[in-house]
């Protein structure tokens, strides 16, 4: 792939950056997000506000480029043409589903890239496509809509439950619900249609329901989710010891599950039983699959320890970049920023696919620090856009994905990894008492330093 000077000079000093405006580019043009939102939407249409602007100026808010949407729209008045107010009503108007869609897009795009990398790492249960669903309620947000300005209680602005592919370390799906309140349950009617054969689905005991399990069966997919206490099961055996793994003694037992006709169901029931409890105090956890009996249970046991890679998805979407803008009170709107930066982790899933194709799987994982490698976007990617026209990006969009592939590589040599190092933190110590003083209420920070100044010098 050509690049000019200016481009190489990006290259040399923040490859970070360029690699995720390149898949920016590759996957969110003005001209594909507008069909997106021409195919999908139901009841909004456009008028003189494109989607597409709309999407721009959130995702800069997103990625820690501007602090506000009121700041995205002051930076660029004068080419968006409309009012602050359209904006916001275009805003709060995104369907739910444009917004999942423009998650599931950003997949099928990047997902590709990551493999011819050949980034993803061994398959965590070979012959089967992993994924791993969960939900997470989006933060309260501030006051600011008349009909909660008064109210103490916090406003929850929606739902969301997140499918997540382990082998590329992606957001797959979204279902989205404006209604905070409501049971995850609600919504598995939205998941199920998203299962494929043969993929394995596992979750926590919140999704172990006979429908959602047995509506995985049906579908051809295998499951693997944690017992719930309501479940209904009738046991084929008694259980039966079958090993250890690494947290403590894993044991089996055939059983099976009733349908709504009367139907049996055949499954396996593993129990670990943990060497030491669990942050709830728990010394059990009971897990229930239908996969054949061929994966041993201590497979099986150990597998399900890696669930909480889509736990850490979470963590970065909160602590690396501004997934739940609080400033968003209508759920529309507060939902579509939760997918903006769905997208982003997902881009940034590339660029670490890229890093670990030279770099190595394991210096990446433990070293590399996602809140930097935001934080040289947020720093970095908007003066980029600015030095570099439009029309030099385009070479993006027609590449091959050999070729963007081949490119990453290149860009992640130039990477020098001491700047986005992690620094762990060392166990919290437990606080010091603090001396209550009422009067003064203040002290003076100059003084205390100075005694303790005096207090090391006396012998």
């Amino acid at each position: 792939m050509l690049m000019n000077a200016v481009f190489q000079r990006f290259a040399q000093s923040a490859p970070i950056a360029l690699m995720v405006g390149g898949m920016l580019e590759r996957v969110l043009t003005p001209e594909q997000l507008d069909a997106l939102f021409a195919r999908t939407a139901e009841r909004q249409y456009t008028r003189e506000l494109l989607f597409s602007t709309v999407f721009d100026l959130l995702s800069q808010v997103v990625c820690g480029l501007q602090p506000s949407m009121h700041a995205a729209y002051q930076a660029q008045v004068a080419e968006i043409g409309v009012s602050l107010t359209a904006v916001y009503n275009k805003l709060n108007g995104v369907e739910p589903a444009i917004a999942a869609a423009v998650v599931h897009y950003s997949a099928q795009v990047l997902g590709p890239l990551v493999h011819e990398l050949e980034a993803a790492g061994p398959a965590w249960l070979p012959g089967y496509d992993l994924r791993i669903v969960d939900g997470t309620c989006l933060e309260a947000t501030e006051h600011r809509v008349a009909e909660w300005r008064l109210l103490s209680s916090g406003a929850l602005p929606g739902k969301s439950l997140v499918v997540y592919d382990p082998g590329w370390q992606m957001a797959r799906a979204v279902v989205c619900c404006e209604d905070g309140h409501a049971q995850e349950r609600s919504l598995f009617d939205q998941v199920l249609p998203l299962v494929e054969a043969p993929q394995v689905w596992m979750a926590d005991r919140n999704f172990c329901t006979r429908d959602f399990l047995l509506g995985i069966a049906a579908r051809g997919g295998y499951f693997l989710i944690r017992e719930h206490a309501n479940l209904a099961w009738y046991p084929r055996h008694q259980p039966r010891k079958v090993g250890r793994v690494e947290t403590g003694e894993v044991w089996e037992q055939a059983i099976e599950v009733i349908d709504a006709q009367g139907g049996w169901h055949r499954a396996r029931r593993i129990q670990l039983l943990l060497d030491e409890p669990t942050r709830d105090g728990e010394l059990e956890i009971n897990l229930v699959t239908n996969l054949p009996p061929e994966i041993s249970a201590l497979e099986l046991a150990r597998l399900y320890r890696r669930r909480w890679r889509i736990e850490q998805a979470f963590q970065e979407l909160a602590l690396h970049l501004n997934a739940e803008i609080t400033t968003l009170g209508y759920p529309k709107a507060a939902l579509f920023g939760f997918c903006l930066a769905l997208v982003a982790y997902n881009i940034l899933a590339v660029v670490k696919a890229a890093l670990r194709a030279v770099h190595g799987t394991e210096k990446i994982d433990q070293e590399v620090s996602g809140y930097y490698l935001a934080n040289e976007i947020a720093n970095t990617y908007r003066g980029m856009r600015i030095a570099l026209p439009p029309e030099q990006w385009e070479v993006f969009r027609h590449a091959s994905v050999p070729q963007l592939a081949t490119w990453l590589v290149q860009m992640a040599r130039s990477v020098n990894l001491a700047v986005y190092r992690k620094h762990p933190r060392k166990p919290k110590k437990a606080p010091a008492t603090r001396r209550k003083n009422k009067a003064p209420p203040h002290v003076s920070t100059a003084r205390l330093l100075a005694q303790r100044k005096t207090t090391k010098r006396t012998p």
